[in-house]
């Protein structure tokens, strides 16, 4: 279940996801699987590729990539999450969603 976020943002997600760019968004988030999780960034590009060399740079396993038909995309969660959002400088996400970087 995904929360915390607006219409307007997880358009503009999809707008950039669309277009080609990698574009990170963060929501709350809850699944039995993770009960010490709260948050879950989502890192999408329609550019497989671009999306791919991305993720291989953070050091993230082609294995662990959703790929969604129009938004193909890595869940980012827990310490690696936070490292990633850290490194682009989203630090209105990480203050915003309470991670600990």
């Amino acid at each position: 279940m995904a929360f915390g976020i607006t219409r307007t943002e997880l358009a503009a997600w999809k707008a950039k996801v669309r277009q080609g760019e990698v574009s990170l968004l963060t929501h709350f988030w809850l699944h039995p699987r993770y009960p010490n999780i709260k948050t879950v960034t989502k890192a999408g590009c329609a550019d497989l590729n671009a999306l791919l060399n991305w993720g291989e740079a953070y050091g993230l396993e082609h294995k662990h990539l959703h790929l969604r038909e129009e938004f193909p995309h890595f869940d980012l969660i827990g310490d690696k999450q936070a490292e990633i959002l850290a490194r682009e400088g989203l630090w209105d996400q990480i203050t915003r969603f309470r991670i600990q970087a």
